[in-house]
């Protein structure tokens, strides 16, 4: 299993206790947490049950099967109700630790509503002083944060654990690619994002314009309509959603230019956008150092295949369908390098947060990001790629990230030492460029000179 080993142990420590653990795990659809429960499970005896979209009667159907298996080794009958199941579940628990995964909880709650009240009822009265581990799990992230932990919730103030499993970074997904090299791994990650399952869906034995051809724009392929899938299984009106999505991906960032270009009321768009932040397809970003309330928020989908999808099949499936498959993966590979520039940037700020942690860093960043703003020296926009600033405000890390098929100019240099003048109470700034080209040789030996960090692509495979 590739990655997760924090995860696994938290699930590990919650398991060598000696006392009621009730732990919820949530993450969107695919992201792999089945796949960490099941790794989990398979190593001790557990009660693993998944429920599905069906009636109430035929989840608990199923659930008393698999429970009586399990104590048993046999099926006798159905139990008549939830509490009957559950208080059976609490009878059985004894000196042994007893593992009670439920996953896709949010199909059962659907199916009853009054399930957290039923399980509320049973730990406070039971399983609270028995030897149990109990793990809810569901794909709906609004509704594991908002109805299963929220305040109002049945069941607030007796879970004791939580675990959002978020998507691979840059470094963990390269695992999937152990023959690509350093460009490619990158490619990889741009296209297919931190997601597991779409990650097994590239041929690690194929190069990156095969598995487009094959696994993205091929008819009937696993990837080729998966945005859309997930939209349906998630949202009513996927037609907005689509829309924003499209619009993000193509450059409307800001909520009143993408209600310009999907011709919408800012309002809707506001509450739309409000629902893809929610299921964690969409986020703001505001520039590095100021409030989360700053009016020069922007919006990015937080998933790069998404991000890649909408931008290229979408926008194009028509003109796509002209051109053939062989075509559009010629015309893809072709504007890769613009499409994986804003990639970069993110790939980089990842480098920058794993250096941080292994103490390669002159100092331990407070705040990390993109910054984006007016230089009054040159009295124009500019922006940091990717900007670090210490808890004092005092010292600056200043990053360049370039995706080109051309070494670094001196040029791109001067931008960079342009954009600190904009930070007057940095004292202390320290400047890294990261390329995947190198840089020329002037660019070279000021660096040298000056102490700036000239970084490669492989570099950022070597923390």
């Amino acid at each position: 299993m590739i990655g997760r080993k924090e995860e696994l142990e938290r699930l590990e420590e919650l398991y060598r206790s000696d006392k009621f653990e009730f732990l919820i795990m949530y993450g969107r659809r695919r992201i792999g947490k089945t796949t960490i429960l099941q790794e989990f499970a398979g190593k001790r005896k557990s009660i693993f049950f998944s429920a599905q979209e069906k009636n109430d009667a035929l989840n608990l159907a199923d659930f008393s099967e698999v429970v009586q298996r399990h104590f048993e080794a046999d099926y006798m009958t159905p139990f008549a109700d939830w509490k009957t199941a559950l208080a059976y579940v609490g009878r059985r628990a004894d000196a042994e630790r007893t593992v009670l995964i439920i996953d896709e909880f949010p199909f059962m709650a659907a199916a009853n509503p009054s399930i957290k009240s039923i399980f509320q009822h049973q730990i406070d009265h039971e399983w609270k002083d028995r030897n149990i581990l109990l793990v809810l799990c569901g794909s709906s992230v609004s509704f594991m944060v908002n109805e299963v932990m929220g305040y109002k919730s049945p069941l607030y103030g007796r879970i004791t654990g939580s675990m959002e499993i978020l998507p691979f970074d840059y470094l963990e997904s390269a695992e999937f690619f152990p023959d690509y090299s350093a460009e490619d791994k990158l490619i990889a990650y741009g296209i297919l994002g931190g997601v597991p399952r779409y990650l097994n869906a590239f041929d690690p034995g194929r190069s990156i314009r095969e598995n487009i051809e094959r696994e993205v724009l091929a008819n009937g392929a696993f990837l080729y309509d998966e945005p859309q899938t997930l939209l349906r299984m998630e949202l009513r009106e996927p037609m907005v959603y689509n829309s924003i999505l499209e619009a993000v991906s193509n450059g409307c960032n800001r909520i009143i230019d993408i209600s310009n270009r999907i011709h919408e009321e800012m309002s809707k768009c506001s509450k739309y956008m409000l629902t893809l932040q929610s299921i964690r397809l969409l986020e703001k970003r505001v520039p590095c150092g100021e409030p989360a309330v700053s009016k020069r928020g922007i919006y990015e989908i937080t998933d790069n295949f998404y991000k890649f999808w909408y931008r290229h099949v979408f926008t194009n499936q028509s003109y796509y369908g002209m051109l053939g498959t062989a075509g559009a993966c010629e015309e893809i590979m072709q504007g890769l390098n613009d499409y994986m520039g804003p990639v970069f940037e993110t790939i980089c700020l990842q480098y920058l947060t794993r250096a941080a942690r292994a103490g390669k860093l002159p100092f331990v960043p407070y705040q990390l990001g993109k910054w984006w703003g007016t230089n009054p020296r040159l009295r124009r926009q500019d922006d940091v790629d990717v900007l670090a600033l210490d808890k004092t405000g005092t010292k600056a890390i200043f990053c360049e990230c370039k995706f080109r098929n051309r070494p670094t100019p001196m040029e791109t240099y001067d931008d960079l030492l342009a954009a600190t003048e904009v930070f007057p109470d940095v004292k202390e700034k320290y400047l890294i460029f990261i390329s995947k080209s190198g840089y020329t040789a002037p660019v070279e030996r000021r660096a040298k000179e000056e102490g700036a960090w000239l970084l490669t692509l492989q570099d950022l495979f070597e923390i």
